[in-house]
């Protein structure tokens, strides 16, 4: 038996995210509200060199520049 989300094309995680995304919505206004802040993630990073931590960077910021930067090089 094959599931849904698999027979879509999805992932597990991905089809856990949209289905957490459309209870998030169906919710009531305050109760909504909540649940959306706690949906939210913020993910950071930082190289290591010699043993000592580098600057730690925001992901989504970091991907958006090395998209940018990947765009302006012709993507190569």
């Amino acid at each position: 038996m094959v599931f849904a989300w698999k027979a879509a094309g999805l992932s597990y995680n991905r089809y856990l995210a949209v289905a957490s995304r459309v209870v998030r919505r169906s919710l009531k206004e305050d109760k909504r509200l909540i649940a959306e802040r706690r949906g939210e993630s913020d993910l950071r990073f930082a190289k290591w060199d010699n043993g000592k931590m580098g600057e730690s960077k925001n992901l989504a910021d970091a991907n958006a520049a090395a998209a940018v930067e990947s765009a302006a090089s012709g993507g190569q």
